[in-house]
């Protein structure tokens, strides 16, 4: 079996190893994608070790759930021949966050204020902060992943999706999108206490860093045991033997 795993800086184990989000934050790596010493500690890695499972994990620190959507239908469409033998794991960013290509290089944006777009993107970044309307971002988001889900669902993948930090009961946003039956396949999508940063900090764990609301070894290793409690719960793998602890 296969352990596909995509999401933000969450699921790519962001500064539970070390200090960095990226592995190019390390003079010894490049790229985007996770740093070495923080994914071998993440939650995806403690959920592979579990299940006793190879793992793929292209979340990438910054993520928006727009590249979630697309880099995660682009491996799909471009491994059939996985799909029978895979559990994608997926972990959605807030909500507000979108990609813009540009000159062929897809940058991922939020509302932080503080984003490194190229000069010529700056005032469409602006007009993006100042246009944000999180009942609409929520709404559209909660339109996208249903979709999303039934995609995974028409070609047969057994899926889990979980919230990082904005639930679709957000205080922002102050209202619940039309409830829908997601068949155990999202882990608590209207229930704000449920989400990954808010479970968390309800068990005790604090952030490693809270510029960034990052956790470190000890909560990913909770996190991976309690996703794995979830799957035996409501039966989504067939194993003959899934370990207790």
């Amino acid at each position: 079996m296969i352990l596909y795993i995509n999401g933000d800086s969450h699921a790519a184990g962001a500064e539970a190893g070390c200090p960095h989000g990226w592995a190019e934050d390390d003079g010894h790596y490049q790229g985007r994608h996770p740093h070495p010493d923080n994914e071998k500690v993440s939650f995806g890695t403690v959920l592979s070790d579990l299940l006793g499972c190879e793992r793929i994990n292209q979340s990438q620190s910054g993520g928006s759930n727009a590249r979630i959507l697309r880099t995660t239908t682009e491996w799909v469409e471009s491994n059939p021949g996985l799909l029978a033998d895979t559990f994608m794991l997926i972990q959605w960013s807030t909500w507000e966050r979108e990609e813009w290509l540009h000159d062929g290089i897809w940058h991922q944006v939020n509302a932080s204020g503080v984003d490194h777009v190229p000069p010529e993107l700056e005032q469409r970044y602006r007009q993006y902060i100042m246009d944000i309307d999180y009942h609409a971002c929520t709404r559209q988001s909660h339109n996208n992943i249903w979709q999303f889900h039934q995609y995974l669902n028409s070609k047969g993948l057994i899926h889990l999706f979980f919230n990082g930090n904005s639930t679709f009961s957000d205080p922002a946003v102050q209202m619940v999108p039309d409830c829908r039956d997601w068949n155990n396949c999202y882990l608590g999508p209207y229930v704000r206490e449920l989400s990954y940063d808010s479970l968390l900090l309800a068990n005790g764990f604090q952030h490693v860093n809270p510029k960034t609301y990052h956790f470190g070894k000890a909560a990913h290793c909770f996190w991976g045991k309690y996703l794995l409690q979830y799957i035996k719960q409501h039966q989504l793998l067939e194993l003959d033997e899934i370990p207790t602890d």
